[in-house]
């Protein structure tokens, strides 16, 4: 079971949004905050990623090149520009347009050129996994030679597809974004120290803790115990509970419960099941009491959470 993969699945509501943006210098591009998780690719030429007042002095600004990634966490607002100098202002819809597969929009002079893919991924950052909350505010990946070498195929060959595009791009260019947010994610989990890895940079490449968590992302609904769970991990049940915690932040059973009402709220809100079929793919017995285990962790009960995610995509 590939947690990573899961632990985003169970937060994504909705496909990303993204657009190509062409600066020629002096440009400068105030950019707000937006609902999920933001992200940059440098597709051609250089620029500086700048925070904005009230991220200061937490985050500095970051000079960018060809091939960089730039990943936010919580989607905070920022500037991008030529140069930390150059004024900044919102894009009008004027400098937009309308180019398959993605818009695009041009802003600056006449000066060299940058081309930038820029866009965000809707996520559900009221409840979100544990596993991104942990993941530092802004992420940037430089792209040295055979450092990240499958983000790399990746960012050069959406470079290819949107400055050429051709038959099949419409289909190819949304498909390398949406696998982009694993590459860049599995690039900074990967690149952590092991001698100095914590949180879930570890606990995912734990031999004790990554078993486990493994068992509870494929079968929630099993009846897991602390004691079950540390046989997988070949531990005792309390050095097991005790290195769980440490990494993952929180108890086992703790765990187990927010990822079976993850799984429920999943559910409830893309397939069309009986709210029986989803107490039971949770883990419990009777629907009255997954109500209950429902409405306590999300202040809903299951059937009313259900129309109202049914209204908010219509």
């Amino acid at each position: 079971m590939d947690v990573l993969s899961e632990a985003l699945a169970s937060m994504r509501t909705g496909s990303p949004a993204s657009i190509r943006t062409d600066g020629r210098a002096p440009w400068g591009l105030r950019l707000p905050s937006v609902a999920g998780a933001g992200f940059h690719v440098v597709l051609h030429g250089t620029c500086w990623f700048i925070p904005l007042e009230d991220a200061a002095p937490r985050l500095k600004p970051i000079a960018l090149g060809p091939g960089d990634v730039i990943f936010l966490r919580d989607g905070r607002g920022h500037i991008l520009a030529d140069d930390p100098s150059s004024a900044a202002s919102a894009a009008g819809p004027e400098q937009f347009r309308s180019r398959p597969p993605i818009g695009s929009v041009s802003i600056g002079g006449d000066g060299p050129q940058t081309s930038l893919l820029c866009g965000n991924y809707h996520l559900d950052q009221g409840r979100p996994h544990p596993l991104v909350r942990q993941l530092p505010e802004v992420i940037h990946l430089p792209a040295r030679c055979g450092r990240y070498p499958e983000l790399t195929a990746a960012v050069q060959l959406l470079g290819s597809e949107l400055e050429n595009p051709r038959i099949g791009s419409d289909g190819i260019v949304p498909a390398l974004i949406d696998s982009l947010l694993l590459y860049i994610l599995r690039a900074w989990l990967e690149e952590q120290p092991i001698a100095a890895a914590e949180g879930w940079a570890a606990a995912l490449g734990d031999p004790a803790v990554a078993p486990a968590l493994a068992a509870i992302h494929e079968d929630p609904s099993a009846q897991w115990t602390v004691e079950s769970l540390a046989t997988r991990a070949g531990l005792s049940r309390a050095a097991f509970a005790r290195r769980f915690a440490a990494l993952v932040g929180e108890p086992p059973l703790s765990y187990l419960t927010r990822w079976r009402m993850t799984t429920a709220a999943r559910l409830l809100r893309e397939a069309d099941v009986p709210l029986s079929t989803v107490a039971t793919r949770a883990g419990y017995g009777s629907e009255f009491t997954f109500g209950k285990a429902f409405k306590r962790e999300y202040g809903l009960a299951p059937g009313h959470y259900r129309r109202q995610a049914q209204d908010q995509a219509a």
